[in-house]
């Protein structure tokens, strides 16, 4: 059964998604001992370096004109992937270890969402800053930036589920989610109602899910003084055997980095190194 991770790509004015999906690519390629395969979907073109760490390079179903987050397309990804199971992850995270593990326990099941959080210190998180919505309105808490799916009939009927909850967004939104209301297309309150509407509860709320995440938004820190971007409150390293270093902490498996300046050339060139090697 054809397995590999699978990236959406879909760049704007500001942030050059595809260039982050490259240096994901690499930190797959050189940190994963079984399943390294991976798979873009983008409409946007490649060049020969950046197409050459991609299986394969899948334009965009249905294409509409997306608004915060692309969410407009996001849901997209159970009817593009190339696999038969999948891991999505968001462009702009690391993989610094082997996850094989991840897989064997994936596969027991037909969908996987993360719920797990931890900040730079390897500390387990809660978000109550930027997860009112889910909290007040007694929704689970899934992060689309880190899933799996296998290919079944029981997935595609909630991805269904979930493409209506895409489309009708505000009527869902003031239906499930009216406390804390967020007025634009999150893909993470997206699922957390599709996952209320169908009732796949276990598909986040598991205590053995090894699906984990380092979220580096600041807020959730535990700094004293909150700057505007992680990199002003803590130096990073990526060191030449791919260790990622943050505050003297080396960082574990996956690595979710948010800030757009974090990939600079010099990260880049080292990523290159190591999958090279």
């Amino acid at each position: 059964m054809s397995k590999g991770f699978l990236v959406f790509a879909q760049n704007t004015a500001d942030v050059d998604y595809v260039k982050q999906a490259y240096a994901l690519a690499l930190s797959i390629k050189f940190s994963q001992k079984q399943i390294n395969n991976i798979s873009i979907v983008t409409n946007e073109l490649l060049d020969d370096k950046y197409r050459s760490v991609f299986d394969q390079v899948i334009p965009i179903p249905w294409v509409k004109d997306g608004t915060r987050y692309q969410a407009e397309n996001r849901w997209k990804l159970y009817h593009a992937t190339p696999y038969e199971e999948t891991i999505v992850l968001d462009t702009d995270m690391l993989l610094l270890e082997d996850i094989s593990s991840w897989w064997e326990y994936c596969s027991n099941h037909n969908l996987k969402f993360c719920s797990k959080i931890t900040n730079h210190k390897l500390d387990p998180i809660v978000d109550t800053i930027h997860r009112k919505a889910f909290v007040v309105n007694n929704l689970t808490s899934p992060y689309y930036a880190l899933h799996y799916f296998k290919k079944h009939q029981s997935t595609h009927e909630f991805y269904k589920v979930l493409e209506f909850v895409c489309n009708n967004w505000e009527w869902c939104w003031t239906k499930f989610a009216p406390n804390e209301y967020q007025n634009w297309l999150s893909m993470d309150l997206a699922v957390a109602i599709a996952i209320e509407i169908t009732g796949r509860y276990d598909s986040v709320d598991d205590v053995c899910s090894p699906l984990e995440f380092v979220h580096m938004k600041p807020s959730i820190q535990q700094w004293i003084m909150t700057p505007g971007q992680w990199q002003d409150g803590v130096q990073s390293l990526l060191t030449k055997k791919g260790d990622l270093v943050v505050g003297n902490i080396k960082q574990s498996k996956l690595f979710h980095y948010i800030d757009k300046n974090f990939i600079t050339a010099k990260i880049l060139e080292r990523l290159e190194d190591l999958a090279n090697a």
